[in-house]
């Protein structure tokens, strides 16, 4: 265990120059230094004093802070006197943290490189009580300092994918010991469970508690305020009647075919509408590119946010929510290509018709029950999505049937958070004496 944070300083140390060059990039701009910890002392005392437990949750980018609102929001509300800290990996992750977290949390801050002496400085300034790890982002040397201090570390909304689960048999000597430092892994679902006892974790450590994001979104109920919708769609440019098709989280190879079959869309309803939310909002400029290849015309809204047209790459962070919110029918991303999925569970608590293609690997449990309940469609083609699409769009009694079965589906599984909330309990420190 010694040599990973001696190797690792020694790394750190040699590649200090370019460090400093990545500093001085915009994307990386200031993180470098907080990450190192400069800084870090002062913000810990400007934060109130602390009548409760110190807890500490950290999330990987924008995926992972989703996913912890809902649970950052229970902790609050179950342990008002609480300090609770967020720290966050990249940029990205940490404006989405600022802009969702802060009126629950006291600080956000930039997370720890895991290099010798970084790790144990964030821990002796910030003093945690209890560390929340949300699914991903394993730092082996940052978890054996929080173990080694016998702070309680658990593993929130856990999930495994299939190459992960890969690379950790493969490196199971670096790994394992890692895994069984945790006080407790929560997984998302049996099969996520399964594969981590099948790693060799002790099975009292591993508990199933749900995926958080069926907390995460409001659940829309059988009643929509349709004036709330027509605002939010002239909001963002859309004609408020005509139908509006929404694509979130799509990945390169993707957008060509979701272009191809817009476009055959357009002979059958003239006035289909679309959103196309790329995972990597960088690769805005490229789809705009291609739209224009398929000739399409579209607009950004990172540019114009004033204008108006029926074709919107949305090309920015902590949107795509409240597009799924006003539309009539969804496509998850990721799916079509080999990149594991997305989440479905967003579009589905929207109460619209969920889409998505054959490589669900990272979400299959989820992904097979909204199929099964019939608010999902699996579709291995772009002739298969345009015909799905066509009959959703044009059948209003099977879009409401899809669109009431992912309601229900999502409803029946929430809940996550006052699960998780009360496998932490046991782990956080008496407040008072026990009779």
């Amino acid at each position: 265990m010694l040599l990973y944070p001696l190797l690792t300083t020694i790394l750190a140390l040699t590649l200090l120059p370019l460090l400093a060059l990545l500093a001085c990039r915009k994307k990386y701009r200031g993180r470098i230094g907080q990450r190192l910890g400069w800084g870090l002392a002062a913000q810990a005392a400007r934060l109130p004093a602390a009548s409760g437990p110190t807890l500490w949750v950290h999330a990987l980018s924008v995926g992972e802070v989703t996913s912890a609102v809902p649970l950052v929001r229970g902790l609050r509300s179950a342990h008002p006197q609480a300090r609770i800290l967020f720290s966050v990996t990249t940029g990205a992750g940490h404006e989405m943290a600022r802009k969702l977290l802060t009126p629950h949390v006291d600080l956000v801050l930039a997370a720890p490189l895991d290099v010798g002496w970084v790790a144990p400085y964030f821990i002796r300034v910030l003093r945690p009580d209890l560390f929340l790890l949300v699914e991903t982002d394993f730092w082996r040397h940052w978890l054996h300092c929080l173990h080694c201090r016998r702070i309680p570390t658990v593993l929130v909304n856990g999930r495994i994918s299939a190459a992960s689960m890969s690379r950790y048999h493969r490196f199971s000597r670096f790994f394992l010991p890692m895994f069984r430092g945790f006080s407790l892994l929560a997984m998302q679902t049996a099969a996520d469970a399964a594969q981590i006892t099948a790693l060799g974790v002790a099975p009292d450590q591993v508990v199933t508690l749900g995926n958080l994001k069926f907390d995460t979104s409001l659940l829309r109920g059988a009643t929509v305020n349709q004036g709330a919708l027509a605002i939010q769609k002239e909001r963002y440019g859309f004609a408020v009647a005509p139908p509006l098709w929404v694509c979130g989280s799509t990945h390169h190879g993707e957008e060509a075919v979701i272009f191809q079959v817009y476009r055959r869309l357009l002979a059958r309803i003239v006035d289909l509408q679309l959103v196309l939310a790329p995972r990597n909002i960088e690769r805005a400029g490229e789809i705009v590119e291609l739209a224009g290849q398929h000739g399409l015309a579209c607009r950004r809204w990172s540019i114009d946010c004033q204008g108006g047209g029926p074709l919107l790459i949305l090309d920015t962070i902590g949107d795509l929510a409240d597009c799924y919110a006003m539309a009539d029918v969804a496509f998850v991303g990721g799916s079509l290509v080999a990149a594991g999925g997305h989440n479905p569970i967003e579009p589905a608590a929207a109460a619209i018709p969920v889409l998505f293609g054959p490589h669900m690997e990272d979400f299959a449990e989820i992904a097979a029950e909204l199929i099964d309940c019939g608010g999902a469609g699996q579709v291995g083609s772009a002739e298969e999505l345009y015909h799905l699409l066509e009959r959703i769009l044009t059948d209003r009694h099977q879009r409401y049937a899809m669109a009431e079965a992912a309601r229900a589906c999502v409803a029946a599984n929430r809940g996550v958070v006052r699960r998780h909330l009360a496998a932490i309990e046991p782990l956080l420190p008496q407040t008072t004496p026990p009779p």
